[in-house]
C-alpha cells in the first residue's frame, strides 16, 4: 500500500508529527512518502482523491478546540474511495476537545476507513514559551511507537473504524474571556509590522490565507488565523500582536496550561 502523507501546518510541528508516523509505516525515514502539503490557498483549491490502497496519515491543528474552520470546505471535499486514514490533531497544551472526533467524522464521511487517531503538542501558536520546542524527541518516540504499532495492526488485516475521544454534537468553538468573564472575539485581530522588517517577504509567503500584502508585507488583505506563521518565520523578529485581549489570553494560556500533557493516541 502506498503512503501519503497529508498535512496543514502553517508552523512545521503539525507536518513533523505526521511524517514522523508516515515514514514508519512506509518502511523508512519517510523521504519516500508522497506529500499533500494544504496550507497554502492554492493547494486547497484543488481537492485531492485517494483508492483503497493508500494509508493516508492526515492531520491538521487544533484551533480553539476544533478544527480549522477554514479547513472544512477543503476537507469536506477529499475523496477518500476505501483509503485507510489515521487521524491526527496537533495542539498547543491546553486541550483538543473534540477537534479529533471532528476530523475523524470527516474523513469517515469522504469515504475513508478510519483506523487510527492521535492527539499530539505543538509549541503553541500564540506563543514561544508555551509547549516549547514540541513536538520534541519524546513525543516522535511516541509518534513511531505508535505507527509501529499500527503496521502491526494492518498487518494483521486489522482494519476496523476506531473510536476516539470527543463529544458529538461537537462543543463550540473555544473564546478566551475579558477581566469580567465575558467572552471575547479576537477573530479580526491582526499583527503589526515593526520598522525592523526587511522586507523579505517571507511572512507573505508563509500565510496560509494568502493575507500578508507581498507589495507590502506591513498591510493585511484577508482574514488572520492567528496561526503564528508570519511571527515566528521572520528572521527579523518584526512581526507581532498589540491586542489587548489577545495579549491577555495569551498570558493565561502560558500561566494556566504550562504542565506538559502528552499525546493521546487511539488504536
Amino acid at each position: 500500500m502506498a503512503v501519503k502523507a497529508v498535512y496543514f501546518s502553517p508552523t512545521g510541528t503539525t507536518k513533523k508529527i505526521v511524517l514522523g508516523i508516515a515514514g514508519v509505516l512506509s518502511g523508512n525515514s519517510g523521504g519516500d512518502v508522497a506529500h499533500v502539503d494544504f496550507t497554502l490557498p492554492r493547494v486547497r483549491q484543488q481537492p485531492a482523491a485517494f483508492s483503497a490502497d493508500d494509508i493516508v496519515v492526515l492531520g491538521v491543528p487544533v484551533y480553539a478546540g476544533r478544527v480549522p474552520n477554514i479547513l472544512l470546505k477543503y476537507l469536506n471535499s477529499l475523496a477518500g474511495n476505501g483509503a485507510l486514514a489515521i487521524a491526527a490533531v496537533v495542539y498547543g497544551n491546553r486541550n483538543y476537545d473534540d477537534a479529533l472526533i471532528e476530523l475523524a467524522d470527516i474523513l469517515a464521511a469522504t469515504g475513508f476507513r478510519v483506523i487510527a487517531g492521535g492527539a499530539f503538542i505543538g509549541e503553541h501558536a500564540f506563543s514561544k514559551t508555551l509547549a516549547q520546542s514540541r513536538p520534541d524527541d519524546k513525543d516522535m518516540a511516541m509518534a513511531r511507537e505508535f505507527a509501529a504499532r499500527l503496521a502491526i495492526k494492518i498487518s494483521a488485516g486489522n482494519t476496523v473504524n476506531v473510536t476516539v475521544k470527543g463529544n458529538r454534537p461537537y462543543r463550540k468553538y473555544y473564546m478566551p474571556v475579558n477581566e469580567s468573564g465575558q467572552p471575547v472575539d479576537i477573530r479580526k485581530v491582526t499583527p503589526k509590522t515593526t520598522d525592523k522588517c526587511i522586507d523579505c517577504k517571507l511572512c507573505a509567503a508563509k500565510c496560509p490565507m494568502g493575507s500578508i500584502d507581498s507589495e507590502q508585507v506591513s498591510r493585511i488583505n484577508g482574514i488572520c488565523i492567528k496561526c503564528g506563521a508570519c511571527i515566528k518565520a521572520c528572521p527579523a523578529q518584526a512581526k507581532y500582536y498589540d491586542d489587548h485581549d489577545y495579549l491577555r489570553h495569551k498570558h493565561e494560556l502560558e500561566r494556566d496550561y504550562a504542565l506538559r500533557r502528552e499525546p493521546e493516541l487511539f488504536l
